[in-house]
């Protein structure tokens, strides 16, 4: 009697527990589609990483785990059907033990292969390890010179970088034979562990995350399915490119292990220093050295432009220093674009240096003929507030 009472207390508890199909909101006789939808559903709504500090969330997750661990596998869900929820209780007799050596015993539902079915689809994980397969992206750092980005060039340049090999035609595998699905990870490249309800991914020790096993390796790559070798490649870069611009050549990169896809090459432009001009974005500035006479007097002056013509600038007279004048359309090509910028002359005025006997008489002369402020506009206005400064320094007016 007391065996039976002990029994009935567990039939009770069996009972208490909620029916599988009504956990997961289907029928009966739902499809294996219909399941693995409805669990989905579940996990997504009851997650503990989107439900943080939520015992409710959590109880109802590890509800539904159990029930699709359970309904996903056909002779699990024949046992439940028949049996109830008696076919995974251990310490039941009779037709559930016999359940439970049919291969569903144990008591505890394997709840990391069962959210692992819906990992990928919740959390964007990796169906199969192409990411592993493809190589890795080159950058490669290009200089020219101002006139080339001006009209645009075509560089060739040289980097190492892995190749397929040609004897295993890439595949790895010693008679080119495609590889393997490896059987640890079977094919994912990564495998799962449940540490309490939370799901932990790493790294497949035994293919290294490629998801792939070659018998026999190839022997001039090492089963890698590439090798180093030097590349030579023409790029061709527009005209309007400025300091730091990105060319994108896809598929020039490091070829993929196996067969994989390769990377993509990103050349990096830069641009050195012009002997003449000085560049900001589409505009050119030029500063060119005037004669003291010229800025005096006024007159006309050459200049060059970077598409190597010859330009004509007038200076009118009493031009100053610093003083710029524009033209237009004789700046930088803008890129993709059938306009350019303007080019600014910026004006320095030269003093003149080692002057003779008769130039420094002639200045003398001009010096005492031309005290008049007029002829010296912005140095006599300067002395001018120099001086109210000093007066007002001394309570002076």
């Amino acid at each position: 009697m007391q065996w039976s009472h002990t029994n009935n207390i567990k039939d009770n508890h069996t009972m208490a527990k909620k029916d599988y199909y009504e956990l997961l909101g289907i029928a009966r006789n739902a499809t294996a589609d219909d399941i693995k939808k409805a669990y989905r559903k579940l996990a997504m709504k009851h997650h503990p990483d989107r439900n943080p500090n939520n015992k409710s969330a959590e109880e109802k997750f590890r509800e539904a785990t159990e029930a699709y661990d359970v309904l996903k596998d056909e002779q699990k869900r024949a046992a439940y059907d028949r049996f109830g929820h008696a076919a995974f209780d251990q310490s039941q007799g009779g037709g559930a033990g016999g359940a439970r050596n049919q291969g569903f015993g144990g008591g505890g539902f394997d709840f990391s292969s069962s959210f692992a079915d819906i990992f990928d689809e919740m959390f964007g994980g990796r169906g199969q390890p192409e990411a592993n397969l493809r190589g890795s992206d080159i950058r490669y750092n290009q200089e020219i010179t101002l006139e080339e980005a001006f009209k645009g060039t075509v560089s060739k340049i040289r980097y190492l970088t892995g190749v397929t090999c040609e004897p295993c035609k890439g595949t790895g595998s010693e008679n080119s034979a495609p590889p393997s699905r490896c059987t640890m990870c079977q094919g994912r490249g990564r495998i799962r562990a449940q540490q309490g309800f939370f799901t932990i991914e790493k790294t497949c020790p035994q293919c290294q995350g490629i998801g792939q096993m070659v018998e026999k390796p190839c022997k001039n790559c090492s089963a890698t399915g590439r090798v180093r070798k030097e590349k030579t490649m023409e790029v061709k870069i527009p005209a309007g490119v400025d300091d730091g611009t990105r060319i994108r050549i896809a598929n020039a990169g490091e070829a993929g292990m196996r067969g994989g896809s390769s990377g993509d090459l990103y050349v990096f432009i830069s641009i050195r220093p012009h002997k003449i001009f000085k560049r900001e974005g589409k505009n050119i500035f030029c500063r060119i050295p005037i004669t003291m006479t010229i800025a005096s007097l006024g007159g006309e002056i050459e200049v060059p432009t970077i598409d190597g013509s010859r330009a004509k600038v007038k200076i009118p007279a009493g031009t100053q220093t610093s003083h710029q004048f524009r033209l237009r359309n004789k700046g930088m090509s803008i890129l993709r674009a059938p306009t350019r910028g303007d080019m600014y002359i910026e004006a320095s005025v030269e003093t003149p240096m080692n002057l003779s006997k008769k130039q420094r008489e002639l200045l003398k002369e001009f010096e005492e003929h031309g005290k008049h402020e007029s002829n010296n506009p912005e140095s006599s206005g300067f002395f001018q507030r120099v001086k109210e400064f000093w007066n007002d320094l001394n309570g002076k007016t």
